[in-house]
């Protein structure tokens, strides 16, 4: 009978123990052969990667003031110039572009027409820090996002004593989350939007509250300590609620239990991270001066909100380019609007506008006589219904 007994409890100890093995290893998300791609590099801090459909990953740049989008089709090209230093993007419930400026120390809105609407700037009558990273909860369409001190403006002063986790609601008014943590900053929900997670890059830890009443949250606990020097920053959330948190070294994965699955070897310290792809099984990176992909053919990520509809709208490369005094510019449209096209230099600043007209079906050309005009680098806008597109020219003299 003891020996019987015996048995059963080292059965039963064995049984455990390839359990808790089985449910580490059955969730590890990286399969075998994953490789790591580089996109594109000699980017100027890309940060705050977002997928959207029909358009492709987009990224801030952060020290270039812009915002990029990158598709197999046309590799790098430019979505919104000049962008106020956004650092990370979201998508809201309609498809629109949500986004945090560190230059004007604000959460801010791309409308379809692409203007910007300011939603909020000031705690209490102070500036906000440096709002740095941000997501929308899918329930009511409510924004949450970090502000630490880090990138405050040179010459401008710290206003609040504190960093807060922020909520706007879908009513536009803004509340106080959290004010304990130094240097808040990856933000992300677990799948069912019942717990937040936000890292802390002064302490490489990350930590989780339960969200109360879809609205505030409740009973911080630490959640994950990043196990290596550096700082952790952007952070997304997988289908079956593995955490992906980029810092030293690379991207580093916990489990929903705060067990760790492993790292995706990253050159640097990634900055963010998105799901992308139509399946979003696979990891757009930002790091350093590039951007990366890796498939994950294994897991599914969270998808972000909606999309932007297809381009009944194309602005095609100038040629030549650089050009030196005059480049022809075309442009495409499938549908009638009103088409306007104004040229910007590097700084950000209306040159001219070239075309605003409505425009039937058809390609079009123009040409740009830029003979009283300074060598360097400029950018061609269209605008037209929902649609910016944004290329670089380049004059030499």
């Amino acid at each position: 009978m003891n020996n019987l007994k015996s048995i059963s409890v080292h059965m039963l100890v064995l049984y455990l123990i390839f359990f808790s093995f089985a449910n580490v290893f059955a969730q590890f998300p990286i399969p075998a052969g994953a490789i790591l791609e580089t996109l594109a590099t000699g980017l100027k801090q890309p940060e705050g990667p977002v997928w959207i459909d029909n358009i492709g990953i987009v990224f801030s740049e952060i020290q270039a003031n812009k915002i990029n989008q990158w598709s197999p089709v046309d590799s790098i090209t430019p979505f919104l110039f000049p962008s106020d230093s956004s650092n990370g993007l979201t998508l809201d419930l309609q498809g629109r572009l949500i986004l945090t400026q560190m230059a004007k120390r604000r959460v801010a809105r791309r409308e379809p027409d692409g203007t910007i609407t300011p939603l909020a700037s000031t705690y209490n009558g102070k500036k906000f820090n440096s709002p740095n990273d941000i997501v929308v909860k899918k329930s009511d369409g409510s924004i949450f996002f970090t502000d630490p001190d880090f990138n405050i403006p040179l010459h401008q002063l710290k206003e609040l004593t504190f960093q807060g986790i922020y909520r706007i609601n879908s009513s536009g008014a803004l509340s106080l989350l959290d004010s304990t943590l130094n240097k808040p900053n990856g933000i992300c929900f677990s799948p069912d939007e019942k717990k937040l997670y936000v890292d802390e890059s002064a302490r490489d830890s990350i930590y989780v509250w339960d969200v109360v009443n879809d609205s505030t949250i409740a009973n911080k606990k630490k959640f994950y300590a990043i196990p290596a020097s550096g700082y952790n920053d952007g952070m997304k959330v997988d289908t079956a609620g593995n955490i992906y948190c980029t810092g030293p070294t690379g991207v580093w994965i916990v489990s929903p239990t705060g067990v760790s699955l492993g790292k995706i070897s990253v050159p640097g310290s990634p900055s963010n991270c998105a799901w992308g792809d139509a399946d979003r099984k696979t990891l757009y990176i930002t790091g350093g001066s590039s951007l990366y992909r890796i498939r994950l053919a294994t897991t599914t990520g969270v998808k972000d909100q909606g999309s932007l509809p297809l381009k009944i709208f194309k602005l095609l490369d100038n040629y030549p380019n650089p050009f030196n005094p005059s480049t022809i510019i075309q442009y495409q449209t499938i549908e009638s609007g009103l088409i306007t096209i104004k040229i910007f230099d590097a700084l950000g600043c209306e040159i001219v506008t070239l075309v605003k007209e409505y425009k039937h079906p058809g390609l079009y050309t123009i040409e740009w006589n830029a003979s009283g005009m300074p060598s360097g680098t400029y950018f061609c806008q269209l605008q037209a219904e929902n649609s910016i597109q944004t290329k670089k020219l380049v004059l030499i003299k």
